[in-house]
């Protein structure tokens, strides 16, 4: 039996993780739970999964008396803890992915902020101490299903996108646009947070860091394509020019569980799947950064390494968030994070107390610029 500590469980990706033990409740034990605000819910996941750790940030009010109250970082680092499922979202996740590292956890990565923050870091850490990262993100998981018994020359590791709801809304109309209909996604299923970002392409610019660093390929051996159905996940092309796909319904649960059981494949009705008794169509074209300047600016971050993407990462949250609010429009994002990038005197961030900081530092200046 798997012991599992899952951080965000009251989120879209920690409610499906859930949702996989549930399915097998002979294969796991919940150690540990880790939550927001979702009172609620949390107690209904603790009379469920009988943790003996918790984490939150208003707990429920009637907690059974052997449950303890612990934090992520002490969590992940339980000895008996086999597998930890990062759900949370931003920064939040980066302390508690190390820590699970360096006590030789195998960590399933959902949260692409650490990552996207510290890529360099969690690979030092991985080789330092001996934990694994697991890759639960739809696409990132996609190539690492396709490169499973490959021992051959990558040449292209090719991510799709959907396009997000506005992939044919005319551009002069973006401004305009509101958090409903941005939050309406074509095919996923997903938290607010990631179906902005859907929007924005930011999300999609996040995955090409997060594929740079967990299969070390270079940043010009990394594209995106536009794919509607979103049935394609990410291809991998080879050096022979054999290109293999991972495909499937767009759910995350078949990643997520890939993660939990790997590397066996388990049988599980609950997942959808593809269809083939109706015509089925496959469209792919390139990705106009035109319309997703998002995209650029955040791909250029990440090449500039050092602080630049923890300040990318925290300047694109306080904006989504002021978006959802209200505060600012759609096209607006890109140009509070514009801002902030612009702003920022960059230090080579080989410490988790530099990002941090510079996480931090570009909070509070992204919420200035949202309030000015």
């Amino acid at each position: 039996m798997k012991k599992i500590v899952v951080l965000g469980s009251t989120g879209s990706i920690g409610c499906q993780t859930l949702d996989i033990v549930r399915a097998f409740p002979d294969q796991f034990e919940v150690v540990g739970l880790a939550a927001g605000n979702n009172q609620a819910l949390l107690s209904d996941q603790i009379n469920e999964f009988h943790p003996k750790h918790i984490c939150c940030i208003n707990p429920p009010e009637l907690i059974p008396s052997d449950i303890s109250f612990t934090s992520m970082e002490a969590m992940v680092s339980l000895d008996e803890v086999d597998l930890v499922m990062v759900a949370t979202m931003g920064a939040v996740g980066l302390v508690p992915t190390l820590n699970a590292l360096k006590h030789r956890k195998a960590v399933a990565l959902s949260n692409k902020e650490p990552i996207v923050m510290a890529g360099h870091i969690i690979k030092a850490y991985e080789q330092e101490y001996g934990g694994t990262v697991l890759p639960v993100d739809s696409e990132p998981s996609a190539i690492w299903q396709c490169l499973q018994g490959e021992n051959n020359e990558i040449r292209r590791l090719i991510i799709t996108a959907s396009g997000g709801p506005f992939r044919e809304t005319a551009l002069e109309d973006l401004a305009s646009v509101s958090a409903a209909e941005a939050l309406n996604h074509p095919t996923w299923q997903m938290g607010k947070k990631i179906t902005i970002d859907s929007a924005t392409m930011m999300n999609k610019a996040f995955e090409v860091v997060e594929a740079h660093w967990l299969f070390d390929v270079g940043w010009d051996n990394i594209e995106v394509m536009i794919h509607p159905q979103s049935t394609v996940h990410s291809m991998v092309e080879f050096g022979d020019g054999s290109v293999k796909a991972q495909m499937g319904p767009p759910s995350m649960r078949l990643p997520i569980q890939y993660a939990l059981f790997y590397p066996d494949r388990r049988v599980n009705e609950a997942i959808p799947r593809l269809a083939t008794d109706q015509p089925y169509s496959l469209d792919f074209r390139p990705l106009d950064e035109g319309r997703y300047p998002c995209f650029g600016l955040a791909l250029n971050a990440a090449k500039q390494g050092g602080t630049y993407p923890t300040v990318l990462s925290a300047a694109d949250e306080v904006a989504v968030s002021a978006f959802l609010a209200g505060k600012i429009g759609f096209t607006d994002i890109y140009r509070v994070v514009e801002r902030v990038l612009a702003q920022h005197d960059p230090s080579p961030g080989d410490s988790v107390a530099e990002l941090l900081s510079a996480d931090a530092w570009a909070t509070n200046q992204a919420t200035t610029i949202v309030a000015g």
